[in-house]
């Protein structure tokens, strides 16, 4: 009998994510405290609360708004310690408060309008994976916040996988660590989390997009600091001898390149230079630019190129100053990952036996994944269902999930045949 089919899989997902994605969790990268903001402990108390309900007694929320719990093994076996990892942040891009779920009941194709904003409408022709969710049922928001897909489908997910395994004994399995992170979003996620205390071996991110997606591979990521001393004078007597810090940052901005190594105008394995935020005045301006390439030559690259439109741009202004620093945020995984082929053979056996086809992509971001791999923990990411992202159109569906669930099962299980 299959995972998907078996009596006893009680298709909790739905309800679990409906209930997460009513608390507010949203990050904020102003803050500096661990987590950003105390909301998010809101919803890891209440995980680790249900994680004991099921018998996991070590489900805890530690200081920092770490949730970790163990499912103790039920094998004689040697079994690799496999974690399954979920953020509970969701983004400052858009507001998480006061989400209005609803689900469209056997999605039939078409647009899909989001009745709390009539501007608000999930458009076919510019979301394709609709096209495989006929017959489907999909969660949306109202159109006024964001849904929190992004990344609570995967906490519902290892929740659900947690409740099936416990429920079905004489399914065998390793050790699984649970380990949810907050501050996913703002790329803090995983700053405070004690490895030594997870114990695991191996991990997954469950923090995916379309079902079946197993990504190996994330950009490589800098952020760049560029601050401008200007020269200042009173305006009324600045001829000749103004030079103006804000106007020195917004020439820099407008020659950097416009038909390609922008967010908007690349794709695939395309990467890009990225200003994220200006501030300042007169006399001292700071740039802030993030950089992604899936390759350390490639962020070199475009690392030298902004600096020479930098130095080209202040040739302009003489007796004005700059300074540039470069901040490594994260790496692509596959450079850990790859050393270990068993992580991603078990990942895409573990999809397949759900009935879905395996699809390995890469991700043109990062997860916490990216770092949790090189402090050691090699951790690649697989699909929660989430889609439109960051955005009040974010959408998942309810077979999504629950597949994604089944996956989390089925690797818990070949881990141990395979041991």
């Amino acid at each position: 009998m299959t995972v998907s089919s078996h009596p006893k899989f009680a298709r909790t997902v739905t309800e679990r994510f409906l209930r997460y994605v009513l608390i507010d969790t949203q990050s904020d990268p102003a803050s500096a405290t661990c987590p950003s903001t105390e909301k998010q402990k809101d919803l890891g108390r209440l995980l680790a609360s249900e994680l004991r309900a099921m018998g996991l007694s070590d489900a805890h929320l530690d200081e920092h708004g770490y949730v970790y719990a163990t499912i103790p093994a039920n094998t004689d076996k040697r079994v690799p310690v496999i974690c399954f990892c979920s953020h509970m942040d969701t983004s400052p891009d858009c507001t998480g408060a006061n989400v209005k779920p609803q689900i469209v009941r056997n999605y039939r194709g078409g647009d899909i309008a989001l009745p709390g904003d009539p501007t608000q409408i999930i458009r076919a022709a510019d979301h394709p994976a609709l096209a495989d969710q006929i017959g489907n049922d999909i969660i949306t928001t109202d159109g006024t916040t964001l849904l929190g897909a992004d990344n609570k489908a995967g906490i519902a997910e290892i929740m659900d996988a947690t409740l099936f395994l416990l429920r079905n004994p004489l399914i065998k399995h390793g050790a699984i660590r649970i380990l949810f992170t907050p501050d996913e979003e703002i790329g803090r996620g995983v700053d405070k989390v004690d490895l030594k205390k997870l114990g695991a071996d191996f991990a997954y991110t469950i923090d995916g997009e379309s079902a079946g997606n197993i990504e190996d591979e994330t950009f490589c990521a800098d952020g760049v600091t560029i601050t401008i001393e200007g020269v200042s004078t009173h305006p009324g007597f600045a001829k000749g001898r103004m030079e103006h810090a804000i106007k020195i940052a917004a020439a820099i901005v407008e020659r950097l390149p416009k038909t390609t190594c922008s967010p908007e105008t690349t794709e695939g394995r395309e990467g890009f230079l990225h200003p994220v935020g200006i501030s300042g005045a007169l006399e001292t301006t700071t740039l802030e630019l993030i950089v992604r390439d899936f390759t350390e030559t490639g962020l070199k690259e475009k690392e030298a190129l902004l600096e020479d439109i930098v130095k080209e741009v202040m040739r302009d202004f003489p007796r004005s100053t700059y300074r540039m620093k470069i901040r490594q945020q994260y790496r692509n995984m596959k450079q850990v990952v790859d050393r270990h082929p068993e992580i991603i053979d078990n990942a895409v056996e573990a999809v397949r036996r759900t009935g879905l086809t395996p699809t390995k992509t890469a991700i043109r971001g990062g997860t916490d994944g990216s770092r949790l791999s090189f402090m050691g923990l090699p951790c690649p990411n697989i699909f929660a269902g989430e889609h439109a992202f960051h955005s009040r159109l974010e959408w998942v569906s309810v077979q999504d999930m629950e597949k994604a669930a089944q996956t989390i099962v089925h690797l818990a299980m070949i881990w141990e045949e395979r041991a």
